[in-house]
């Protein structure tokens, strides 16, 4: 990605320490990173497929990340670390370019924090064999093609989200609005 351009989405991106003092309903801080890349010109995103028999957010698409650990130096930090755990994204290879609007999980009770990060894709991903099922990757305009508001019936209740498709698959819940603020924000860009 030439530097131009970078500069733009720098630009519609928040600085992650301020996005990091915004407080979030959730009893547990979480952070996540978004990781984009450039292919044939275009943007794409990094996402996770989590296992089926995970205890939270069981068969759910993500971004890689996960709970904020005391020794990590701050919540970009963490986002790094769950990556690296997660896919085997080696954190030499991200290029932070800012954060996201953190957002609420309504049922999990997490408070996550997205981080922007610009990759050097890995020539193959490794994903975690005991949380990940599935590496998925999207242009950001065929996944902005597929938008739309859904409710999803969940077992406290009925939950009005945006949702997103890639590879058949939904995409919704904190995910989906993290999705959306992205899109917003490169929209201005």
């Amino acid at each position: 990605m030439n530097a131009a351009r970078a500069g733009r989405l720098r630009a519609v991106l928040l600085d992650p320490a301020e996005a990091q003092q915004r407080e979030v309903p959730g009893s547990t801080t979480a952070a996540v990173l978004v990781p984009l890349h450039e292919r044939n010109g275009e943007l794409w995103a990094v996402f996770i497929m989590r296992r089926a028999d995970l205890r939270l957010h069981a068969g759910q698409i993500s971004f890689p990340g996960g709970r904020h650990e005391p020794g990590d130096r701050d919540l970009a930090h963490t986002a790094l670390r769950e990556a690296d755990e997660e896919i085997g994204l080696d954190p030499a290879a991200v290029t932070l370019l800012g954060a996201l609007a953190p957002t609420p999980t309504f049922v999990s009770d997490f408070a996550i924090y997205p981080v922007v990060g610009l990759i050097e894709r890995p020539p193959s991903w490794a994903p975690a064999a005991d949380e990940v099922e599935a590496v998925l990757e999207a242009p950001l305009r065929a996944l902005a093609s597929t938008h739309r508001v859904e409710t999803v019936e969940r077992p406290r209740g009925r939950v009005t989200t945006d949702a997103y498709t890639i590879e058949g698959e939904r995409i919704w819940g904190a995910t989906g609005r993290i999705l959306t603020d992205l899109l917003v924000r490169l929209s201005a860009a």
